[in-house]
C-alpha cells in the first residue's frame, strides 16, 4: 500500500467516525443557566392563596395534559446517542388577566418514570450514576419570567427555576407558546449541561458521555369544556 493510499484511507475512516458521533446539541439553542431567581411580586388589591406545590392547579389555571404532552431528552457519547423522557408529570399554566398570554408555568416530574430507548440504560439512568431517583424522586420547574421573543424564531423566552438531582438553577430557553380558545400549547428544544446539576458520571474511558443533554418539550394545557 502506498503512503498516499494509506493516508486517504485514514482520512476516510476519520470522517466516518466523526459523522457517526455527531453531538445532537450542535444545532440546538443552549439554555442560559444562572443561580436560582425569585419571581417578581405584583401587588394585588386582595390577598390570594399561596401555592406551595406545582401539582396543585390554582383556580382558573389550565392543567397540563400529561397524556398528550411530552417531556423528552437526548444524550450522547462518543459512539452514539440515546433518547428518553419521563412518563409521569403534572403541572399547570396560568393565563394573564386578558386570557391571551401565559403568566406562569409549573411542572412536577416523577423521576422514577424515567424511560430510555434501552431497558438497561433506563435502569442505569435511575441509579446513583445519573438521576439517583431513590434519593431525588422528584424534579420541578417553575417560571420566574415569560417574555415575548426568543432565539431561532421562538415566540417567547422562558426563565424559571429547575430543580434536578437536588440542585436548583435558573434556566432560560426559547419556546413557541400559543394561547387559543381551546387552551395553551408550548414547544421547545434546547440543551442543558448535566454537570451544572451535579450529574458527573463520565462513562467508559473509550466511550465518554457528553455533558450536553437536549431537552424537547411538547406541552398541552387544554381549557375545560
Amino acid at each position: 500500500m502506498t503512503r498516499a493510499l494509506a493516508l486517504t484511507l485514514t482520512c476516510f475512516a476519520f470522517a466516518l467516525t466523526i459523522g457517526g458521533c455527531a453531538n445532537p446539541a450542535d444545532d440546538v439553542a443552549p439554555a442560559v443557566v444562572n443561580a436560582p431567581k425569585t419571581a417578581p411580586v405584583t401587588p394585588e388589591p386582595t390577598p390570594t392563596p399561596v401555592t406551595t406545590t406545582p401539582t396543585a392547579t390554582p383556580a382558573g389555571a389550565l392543567a397540563i395534559a400529561a397524556d398528550t404532552s411530552k417531556i423528552d431528552f437526548e444524550g450522547s457519547k462518543v459512539t452514539g446517542s440515546h433518547k428518553g423522557g419521563f412518563k409521569t408529570f403534572s403541572g399547570f399554566a396560568e393565563l394573564a388577566p386578558d386570557g391571551k398570554s401565559v403568566s406562569k408555568i409549573a411542572v412536577d416530574i416523577d423521576m422514577n418514570s424515567t424511560w430510555a430507548d434501552n431497558d438497561k440504560l433506563t435502569q442505569h439512568l435511575k441509579a446513583p450514576d445519573f438521576f439517583d431517583v431513590a434519593k431525588f424522586p422528584k424534579s420541578t420547574f417553575e417560571t420566574t419570567e415569560i417574555k415575548t421573543g426568543g432565539d431561532k424564531g421562538a415566540t417567547h423566552t422562558i426563565t424559571g427555576n429547575l430543580t434536578l438531582h437536588g440542585v436548583t438553577k435558573s434556566i432560560s430557553f426559547p419556546a413557541t407558546v400559543n394561547v387559543k380558545d381551546d387552551g395553551m400549547t408550548l414547544s421547545s428544544e434546547f440543551f442543558i449541561r448535566r454537570k451544572d446539576f451535579g450529574i458527573t458520571y463520565t462513562g467508559m474511558s473509550n466511550d465518554l458521555i457528553r455533558d450536553e443533554v437536549v431537552i424537547r418539550l411538547d406541552v398541552k394545557a387544554p381549557k375545560k369544556a
